[in-house]
């Protein structure tokens, strides 16, 4: 977002700049003309969604260019189930688009915050071991390269390219519109479970290839995993959604607002965070019910925190996760956010945390108030030490030299960025540390 007197913060206030100039474009030629303009004043440009990167891969010190209102459906291929939308929509808008044509995205993370181009750009992803990230639905772009001009890739345009530009990081132009494969219309049956955490990590391998979309929640301090499963079925599946009510209570009365109130009250005394951890176990992630698939993918987040995630191979998920379990009781820290646990199938983007295998994720997460750099930079050792790929939108600290021993395409990436961006338009800092210059 961008504050009054000029100042852009992103949404866990980890990231934050002044641009010298701010633009809005609404069309394609908008933005040709605010790269070329850029281009003539020596200055840098970077678009920005929604701000949801914990990272600064959006941060944009000379132009930034607020996509927001380059939003909305471009066309529908009923044939083919796929669509185009403008590279500023947001993720929550897309089922309403998609509805009239009995369409819907395939996969989708717990956040629909975030532009179509921002998720995709940065690997965001949700679970379950036979769906890609978002990034897998790509079947063409339009971007704008560094001289101002168009480029299209997709199945007829330049299609050796759509594996560099589908998960492009920003780093080889600006985003106008995104072509996504799409699936009919669905409806998930839902079931939030706790269960003994010995017997979800005995299970995860069981769990997690026999189910749609399997993930796990676990507090700190507590010996319980919050499952979630969500099995797949047709539209015309009879549908038992939450009542509004219960689902008020769940997902605003007490995963947002009491438990704002707990990390507050947490971050001034830490020593009562196990006995709230304990108590939100008991009360949450134990329900039942059916519902179009967007409702039951994603959730309400209303309290701020600062994430990293790591991308491992699946079978390194367990060994990570208990060594995660017992650097927090050797630290003895404190922590009053859960760690979360999801899968993803294997696939052939470069810059993908899942490029060439099945992949686990282990994200951990800080109150936006509360300082993470212990207890993230510990982690990060862990995850590193089981072949982990940090997020590109989520806090690490590897650089270059350390990302290319762990990408089998980095340098192909970096020779297509040196021929479509030479002069590093589209450069920030975050972009110099993790690709080099």
């Amino acid at each position: 977002m961008t504050r009054p007197g000029g100042e852009w913060r992103n949404w866990g206030r980890s990231a934050r700049v002044r641009p010298q100039r701010v633009e809005f474009p609404t069309t394609t030629t908008a933005v040709q003309r605010a790269v070329q303009a850029a281009a003539r004043r020596g200055l840098r440009v970077k678009a920005v969604g929604a701000g949801h990167s914990f990272t600064g891969i959006a941060v944009a010190p000379g132009v930034l260019l607020d996509l927001s209102d380059l939003s909305g459906l471009v066309s529908v291929d009923r044939d083919r189930a796929r669509v185009t939308l403008r590279a500023g929509t947001r993720l929550h808008q897309i089922p309403r688009l998609l509805a009239p044509y009995g369409l819907a995205m395939p996969n989708l993370g717990d956040i629909d915050r975030q532009s179509i181009s921002g998720a995709t750009s940065t690997g965001t992803h949700g679970t379950g071991a036979r769906f890609g990230g978002i990034a897998t639905q790509v079947t063409g772009v339009t971007m704008v390269t560094a001289d101002g001009e168009l480029l299209v890739v997709d199945e007829d345009h330049e299609p050796e390219l759509l594996p560099a530009v589908a998960l492009g990081l920003g780093a080889l132009g600006v985003l106008v519109e995104v072509t996504l494969q799409c699936v009919p219309a669905f409806v998930l049956h839902a079931v939030d479970r706790p269960a003994p955490l010995t017997e979800v990590l005995d299970d995860l391998d069981e769990r997690v290839q026999s189910e749609d979309h399997f993930e796990f929640y676990w507090f700190p301090h507590t010996d319980v995993g919050l499952t979630k499963t969500n099995t797949r079925l047709p539209e015309s599946a009879p549908r038992n959604p939450l009542p509004r009510g219960a689902r008020w209570v769940d997902e605003e009365l007490l995963s947002n607002a009491v438990y704002r109130a707990v990390c507050v009250v947490g971050t001034a005394v830490p020593a009562v965070i196990p006995s709230f951890s304990r108590l939100a176990v008991t009360l949450t992630g134990d329900r039942e019910y059916t519902d179009i698939a967007p409702r039951v993918f994603t959730q309400n987040r209303g309290v701020r925190f600062r994430e990293m995630e790591y991308a491992l191979p699946a079978e390194n998920v367990r060994p990570a996760f208990d060594a995660l379990r017992a650097l927090i009781d050797d630290r003895g820290w404190r922590i009053s956010f859960p760690v979360e646990v999801r899968f993803a199938a294997a696939d052939e983007l470069w810059m993908s945390t899942a490029h060439g295998r099945a992949t686990g994720y282990i994200a951990v997460h800080r109150y936006w108030r509360e300082d993470p750099t212990e207890y993230f930079e510990a982690v990060e050792q862990i995850m590193l030490g089981f072949g982990g790929r940090p997020h590109w939108g989520k806090m690490h600290t590897l650089d270059a030299a350390i990302l290319r021993e762990r990408y089998p395409h980095f340098a192909d990436f970096t020779a297509l960025r040196d021929r479509l961006d030479p002069g590093r338009m589209f450069q920030n800092a975050y972009l110099e540390r993790v690709l080099g210059e």
